[in-house]
């Protein structure tokens, strides 16, 4: 757990960190947030990360609450005062403090920032990646803004809390047609019966994962070919590998779905090639 958070311009103990009641961030989830990676000390693709909390921010016109620059200090002085190597780090700006009312307020108001940060094993993370996980496949409930990274989470807490009730590690959604879109806090891969590997376009209501885009990367450099496209819950079942992407989850493969063996049920060579690179990529 975090023992200090930054909470609008302070440097305060977790216990004591404190918004306004009126926050619309607490009264409407009227804000957004990013969760960074924290490998020995260093955060794990840092820019790109800004690049997509400007990028909700400018979505929904909440006007940052300070620039990039002395937002990364920010970050460094949460990361050095909780003593973390290895940790997750959470952003959250909302809209501010405001009288009660769903119209946005017509006059400016400072934007409310909240850092915090907790110990993350990332040894954890690839062992258990190495021995895959089991899914649940669920309805995508959600908004249709899944491209903005908001606080909104509701859909995404029942999906998970759903799959948990099955045992199973995360939700699989699926649209209304049936096709994968997403997890409930990951993006999901396939590689297909004929070996294609397969993830859903972003253009398509869906979060543009930061993880997602090191490994379309890293797959380039490993010449692996990546196709984005829809596939179909039914077509996912009979896949020869199915994994997820994620700040906490690698590549973190989905070895049973919905009771059925992937594949053989166990973790397969793209999946491992692709937690290995990426462990490499952090480490470096």
């Amino acid at each position: 757990m975090s023992r200090t958070a930054y909470v609008n311009g302070a440097y305060v103990p977790t216990r004591d960190a404190l918004v306004h009641i009126n926050d619309r961030g607490f009264q409407f989830a009227d804000g957004v947030y990013e969760g960074i990676g924290v490998r020995r000390g260093n955060m794990v693709d840092l820019e790109a990360h800004l690049d997509r909390l400007w990028r909700s921010l400018g979505e929904l016109s909440i006007t940052a609450p300070m620039d990039r620059g002395p937002l990364r200090v920010v970050l460094s002085e949460v990361i050095r005062r909780n003593l973390f190597s290895d940790a997750f780090l959470y952003i959250q700006i909302t809209r501010g403090v405001a009288s009660r009312d769903h119209a946005i307020p017509t006059v400016d108001i400072p934007a409310s920032l909240i850092v915090t940060c907790k110990r993350l094993n990332f040894d954890g993370v690839k062992n258990r990646a190495l021995a895959g996980v089991t899914g649940s496949t669920q309805p995508d409930i959600r908004w249709g803004r899944c491209d903005v990274k908001s606080t909104g989470l509701l859909p995404n807490i029942l999906a998970k809390q759903a799959a948990r009730k099955t045992g199973a590690f995360e939700a699989i959604l699926f649209d209304s047609d049936g096709y994968i879109t997403e997890g409930s806090s990951t993006n999901v891969w396939v590689v297909t019966e004929g070996g294609d590997l397969i993830t859903r376009p972003t253009t398509d209501n869906i979060l543009a994962g930061i993880t997602r885009a090191r490994v379309k990367t890293i797959t380039e450099k490993l010449k692996i070919s990546v196709k984005e496209a829809k596939i179909s819950i039914e077509d996912a079942k009979k896949a020869q590998e199915i994994f997820l992407t994620s700040a906490t989850s690698c590549a973190t493969p989905i070895i049973v779905l919905d009771g059925q063996k992937i594949g053989d049920g166990t973790v397969g060579p793209v999946a491992k090639r692709l937690i290995d690179a990426y462990f490499q990529f952090t480490d470096a």
